[in-house]
């Protein structure tokens, strides 16, 4: 009930045949261009905070520009680097018509387009976090272009690894120290070949093309990621015309591709490239874990296993419950499927009472789930109504079937997303009266004090515009019951993989069973985890524990929903509320090949998310009870 952003979508479109091709096919040589625009249209849900392209230029002469790179900020950052690109190329409207020249001399003319949309998960913001990034050197083959969907967790570890062999990276970020690293690779990768072609007996030119012909981009990956420790897609070119994409061991983050005579194409998610290029889903393949897609400077194109693909593949479950465009016919009927699987809890909550309940959900991420939520309960309704009819004997009444076969699913438009939180009000009550007012609701759509109301989500994980903003305004609406439904489990843990929940203070879920053990006396339980995992910070990643599981332990999954429920119930609520969770095994059950849920178990696929929630909670503990003597 709370936007949960992480990091980017990326899109990347490789060229086949030449300018002249899709000029004499498609009517213009823009056609690559184009299509990017629309795949980076279509994964606009992936990130709202900026957005770039970049282009390769192969038929560039010395002295000629051949890599150029558009990037603007905010939520109109696509129409923005669009625009300026476009600008660009009209400059050069008397000569746009002859591909040769086009190839040649018109900045955004080229055979590799990429993009990237970003949302930041570290609180980084500015123009110079925005990918596409650049490292230049006057060798084309050694200037890199990156983008990338991922979040590193062992930073200090690459950033040590980079500073022993000499380096001095000017901004302390995972994206600009892993572009640095990869440079470094191809500058080692460069060296390898000169000495190669010197050994040849090559000289001037024939050298630099000697290299440029013979780049190994697995050489470059492998050395590269040997350290990577996180959930990620990189996707990047060099200035040569090699280009790439590498998806995480784990399987954490997600990448498609598609292949013709004509182009390579790769994004995020699976219907940016069906709905761009109208093609049918068996068209499409993913990427699997730690293999990558490599496109030569000839356009030969080939998969390559960089990395072995981890024991325990844990491709991310919030791409499925709430990320990825629900287009997708897979993530469709998961997604579906969750709903489904809370019947037999909702009925539970409701105690059976289906004809006096409305059932809705919360715009819009929700509402494919809902459809499977009361898709199930019809189905409940019919096996009722089928029993009910059966008992009635031979010579039942018009007035008896009539009662039965009227009971139906009631479905209503409860709640609205009215307004846009304006953000020059930051603080104090005038915001709390502003979030109270975020969400509006349909009045009339329930009967007062008789009716119950079921309303899912995908996820409750801070709690706050439950509190300030939902719970409120539904009560207005005065339901005898309000059952807060979420699609997913209980977010107990931070993740550290490009979603935006890193601190343990946002979750409602851990500061419940906080609060819980502390009105059971069990401070010195708490004390004790914590000294656990200060005992470990010396360990190496590998060999650390996450103790902060020990912290539910006591309590069941409900005991924990019913502590929520009582802290979000704000002091004007009247009405009873109770909160009801997916289970783990229901969400599995709904989404059987993407296992990573880590956020819901602790159970994190990399030694570096174990370390990194060993020091949330420490920070958490430290910052939350620094008066205590801990």
């Amino acid at each position: 009930m709370e936007t949960i952003k992480h990091e980017c979508g990326i899109a990347m479109i490789r060229l086949l045949k030449p300018l002249s091709y899709f000029q004499n096919k498609y009517g213009s040589w823009t056609y690559g261009l184009n299509q990017l625009y629309l795949m980076m249209e279509k994964e606009r849900n992936r990130g709202q905070e900026g957005a770039g392209l970049a282009c390769l230029k192969m038929e560039a002469q010395a002295g000629e520009e051949y890599m150029f790179r558009e990037r603007a900020e905010g939520s109109s950052a696509i129409n923005e680097i669009f625009d300026a690109v476009n600008a660009k190329i009209n400059a050069y409207r008397d000569n746009s018509s002859d591909t040769l020249y086009a190839a040649r001399h018109i900045p955004f003319a080229g055979e590799i387009y990429m993009g990237h949309l970003r949302y930041s998960t570290t609180g980084k913001n500015g123009l110079s976090y925005v990918h596409p990034f650049l490292r230049r050197n006057n060798w084309r083959a050694r200037n890199i272009c990156l983008c990338g969907n991922f979040n590193m967790t062992n930073v200090d570890e690459i950033f040590a690894d980079l500073t022993s062999k000499g380096q001095h990276p000017r901004i302390y970020s995972d994206t600009y120290i892993i572009l640095e690293q990869i440079g470094h690779r191809l500058d080692r990768e460069s060296e390898r070949l000169f000495a190669i072609a010197q050994e040849k007996g090559l000289s001037g030119m024939d050298i630099t093309q000697f290299i440029e012909e013979n780049i190994c981009v697995e050489n470059i990956l492998k050395e590269s990621s040997s350290l990577w420790d996180g959930g990620y897609v990189i996707s990047g070119m060099t200035g040569s015309g090699e280009a790439f994409a590498l998806r995480d061991p784990w399987g954490i983050r997600t990448a498609f591709y598609y292949i013709d005579e004509e182009k390579v194409v790769i994004a995020s998610e699976r219907p940016v490239i069906q709905t761009a290029f109208d093609l049918e889903i068996t068209d499409i393949h993913e990427l699997q874990p730690g293999q990558a897609i490599i496109i030569g400077q000839n356009g030969q194109w080939r998969l390559s296993n960089i990395l072995p693909p981890a024991e325990k593949i844990t491709a991310c479950s919030f791409e499925r419950i709430y990320f990825s465009r629900s287009s997708d016919a897979d993530i469709y009927q998961e997604r579906k499927a969750l709903g489904r699987n809370l019947m037999p809890q909702i009925l539970d909550a409701i105690d059976y009472d289906v004809e006096n309940t409305v059932f809705s959900f919360i715009p819009n991420t929700a509402e494919v789930a809902f459809y499977g939520m009361t898709e199930a309960i019809e189905q409940y309704l019919c096996r009722n109504k089928l029993e009910q009819l059966l008992s009635l004997g031979r010579t039942p009444s018009e007035e008896e079937i009539q009662t039965i076969a009227n009971c139906r699913v009631r479905r209503e438009k409860v709640a609205h997303k009215d307004i846009k939180l304006r953000t020059f009000i930051t603080e104090g009550k005038s915001r709390n009266n502003l979030v109270a007012h975020v969400y509006d609701i349909t009045y009339g759509s329930l009967r007062a004090g008789i009716d119950n109301l079921v309303i899912i989500d995908d996820s409750i994980v801070r709690g706050t515009t439950l509190k300030e903003s939902i719970i409120r305004i539904l009560d207005r609406l005065h339901p005898k019951k309000m059952v807060l439904v979420s699609s997913s489990p209980q977010i107990r843990y931070p993740d550290y993989y490009g979603i935006d929940m890193s601190s343990m203070h946002e979750f409602i879920a851990f500061r419940a069973a906080i609060e819980l053990l502390i009105e059971n006396g069990q401070w010195e339980y708490i004390h004790n985890i914590y000294l656990k995992c200060i005992a470990q910070r010396q360990l190496e990643s590998s060999q650390m524990v996450n103790y902060v599981k020990e912290i539910y332990a006591p309590f069941t999954a409900e005991d924990i929903s019913a502590k929520m429920a009582q802290m979000l119930r704000h002091k004007e609520v009247k009405s009873e509320i109770q909160i009801v969770f997916q289970t783990l095994e229901g969400l599995h059950s709904a989404c059987p090949n993407h296992k990573g849920d880590w956020y819901f178990t602790g159970d994190y696929p990399t030694p570096g998310g174990v370390r990194r929630i060993n020091e949330a909670f420490i920070s958490y503990i430290e910052e939350t009870y620094k008066d205590l003597k801990i």
